[in-house]
């Protein structure tokens, strides 16, 4: 159990040094202080994925504050997908394993709107090997050009056609060990896969899309005719506290699906 930031003659909305310490400014709520807590914990693997965190009570007695402001931080929390309420059950560390989440990422939806009949995508890992980050690479991942980073490429395919086309960058001290054989044998989501096998939960990503044509090495892949329309979707994603932990570029087919994204 860790000790509270908080002493018995900290004022009530005072910053603690921990807090100032995870990069929490001093004149922050005092809920944003506690939400920066629970998130060093999450960060730190204090409660893996899919693990219930602590009760309201609990926490409120741990850090020395109302029952009210860790509500309000974990409310926050939940907010970003970080943890999932459960009625009656309590609070969960959120997992790409639940299947509210392993779609979250995934935006390219078959044209009749039902992906649940379309079934999961079949992946086929075209290769797996460890390599020296390009200046480009290392950039995006917050790395020094050279240093070694995992290079996946694969196929998904949606009822026996390929689909998606996806080159994957990882770092190669979080991901050391990855292998074709981890990549294809693990039948869920990838995500999933990367916390379990290597403690590593993405958080949130950004998008960047553009509509390009296939090459003539990246046609035969996706069994379409050179010059085919594709939508090229290249997304960084994030672990805790906004540290980049995969680059991955795809091309999309989207003859029979397409991109569906919601605005809140």
């Amino acid at each position: 159990m860790a000790t509270s930031p908080f002493s018995a003659g900290d004022p009530p909305g005072g910053a603690s040094a921990e807090g100032a310490a995870l990069g929490t400014p001093a004149f922050s709520p005092l809920y944003q202080q506690i939400k920066g807590l629970i998130l060093h914990s999450l960060q730190a693997g204090e409660w893996k994925p899919g693990e219930a965190i602590p009760s309201e009570m609990e926490l409120a007695a741990r850090f020395r504050v109302s029952q009210g402001t860790v509500r309000k931080a974990i409310d926050e929390l939940a907010a970003e997908n970080l943890v999932v309420r459960r009625q009656g059950k309590g609070t969960f560390v959120a997992t790409h394993a639940e299947q509210q989440v392993q779609y979250r990422f995934l935006k390219l939806v078959p044209d009749s709107g039902d992906r649940d009949t379309e079934g999961p995508a079949q992946r086929h890992v075209l290769e797996c090997k460890r390599v020296r980050a390009s200046a480009e690479i290392a950039r995006s991942l917050a790395l020094r050009t050279g240093d070694a980073v995992a290079q996946v490429r694969r196929t998904l395919a949606f009822d026996g056609v390929p689909t998606i086309l996806e080159d994957l960058w990882l770092p190669g001290n979080a991901f050391k060990g990855l292998t074709v054989e981890q990549m294809a044998g693990y039948h869920g989501p990838t995500y999933a896969m990367f916390e379990l096998e290597f403690g590593v939960r993405m958080v949130r990503a950004e998008e960047k899309i553009r509509a390009v044509a296939a090459d003539d090495a990246q046609a035969p892949l996706l069994q379409v005719a050179p010059g085919t329309p594709l939508l090229s979707v290249e997304r960084l994603a994030y672990t805790y506290n906004d540290v980049p932990m995969e680059l991955r570029r795809g091309l999309y087919r989207t003859d029979a699906h397409h991109y569906r994204n919601e605005l809140n």
